[in-house]
């Protein structure tokens, strides 16, 4: 648990009751994400799970009990998957909507810094996946994860074995082997990442602050309305300790050795390595200054043989940019792969 209490929205509308995304292909023009809701509205059902070095998972489970399909979406580091609600909350009015945070993230409660990292957080995905279908019943399923959560479900497909009906990467942050042209560049994002996150403060007065710093930074500057105060409550707890105010939840230390974890995966697969369906949506490289993300993607769909787009206009945090264009990109993908038929 964060320590927040309950989360309800000022409206209290419930997400089944929202306007469904995917009325586009019935006729109506698709309705745009509802930004109505500045907080996360109440969960059907809220869970820990541990993992098992003992780190614990939050899980909440959202829209419709009986539907179809069951999609489960993590997040990117140093972010939490309550701040993607734009993407998140048009789901829930036709789908069984799981969320869960990585582990020191978010809702999810601290963990031992030591196991911080991505062959930890691949069994972690996997973990959930399994326990919540042990939980809930089984029913097909999408993962729908961006950045680190979706390099980490990569790492679990291939290693542990193909456990999903389709599988949804967003930008996922693909470092290419040593030798190929994108390589040296991408090695350097991120350890510029990892030095901007070892430099970011840790601790703040009020969320606003730190929505106000999500604001005026370039890379995020162009979220949907609302996102920003969103993330800023999603990633932050009480400071505890006596001294007041909210911290990261993701520990700036922690943050940076997952920005670095990522150089020597040696994660550049195929299409068909994967046991089924995967789908990889990518930063637009045509931007005047792109994510290095958006160029890596394209790479590795053109080589791999990936089910691919582009989301125009889109930076890394595409999910929270342009939520209508991936919201309908995940569902010409539900829709080719009969996934929630």
């Amino acid at each position: 648990s964060r320590g927040r209490g309950k989360t309800e929205s000022q409206v209290r509308l419930p997400c089944g009751q929202v306007g469904d995304p995917f009325r586009a292909r019935r006729g109506p023009a698709m309705i745009a994400p509802p930004m109505m809701l500045s907080r996360v509205p109440e969960p059907l059902e809220r869970f820990a799970l541990e993992m098992e070095d003992g780190a614990r998972i939050d899980v909440r489970r959202h829209g419709v009990a009986d539907a179809p399909l069951r999609i489960f979406l993590s997040h990117g580091n140093g972010f939490a998957i309550d701040g993607y609600m734009p993407f998140w909350l048009p789901l829930c009015a036709r789908y069984e909507v799981v969320l869960f945070d990585m582990r020191n993230h978010g809702r999810s409660p601290p963990a031992a810094p030591e196991a911080h990292d991505y062959p930890h957080m691949a069994r972690d995905v996997g973990a959930v996946h399994d326990r919540v279908t042990e939980r809930l019943g089984p029913r097909r399923s999408l993962g729908a994860f961006h950045s680190m959560s979706g390099r980490a479900a990569m790492r679990d497909a291939l290693d542990a074995g193909w456990r999903w009906d389709g599988l949804a990467l967003f930008d996922p942050p693909d470092i290419p082997p040593e030798g190929h042209a994108l390589h040296d560049g991408m090695v350097r994002f991120e350890r510029r990442l990892a030095e901007w996150a070892e430099a970011r403060p840790d601790r703040f007065a009020d969320p606003s602050e730190l929505a106000g710093q999500y604001a005026a930074s370039r890379p995020h500057k162009g979220w949907a309305d609302g996102a920003h105060a969103l993330m800023a409550e999603a990633v932050l707890r009480p400071g505890g300790g006596g001294s007041g105010g909210r911290v990261l939840a993701c520990p700036p230390a922690l943050e940076a050795k997952m920005y670095l974890a990522n150089i020597p995966m040696n994660l550049w697969p195929r299409a068909s390595d994967f046991g089924g369906s995967v789908l990889l949506l990518g930063a637009d490289p045509a931007l005047d200054r792109p994510s290095p993300t958006a160029a890596a993607n394209r790479a590795l769909a053109e080589e791999g043989g990936f089910d691919y787009a582009a989301v125009e206009g889109a930076g890394h945090m595409l999910q929270i940019e342009k939520p209508a264009a991936c919201l309908a990109a995940l569902d010409a993908f539900i829709d080719r792969h009969r996934l929630a038929r």
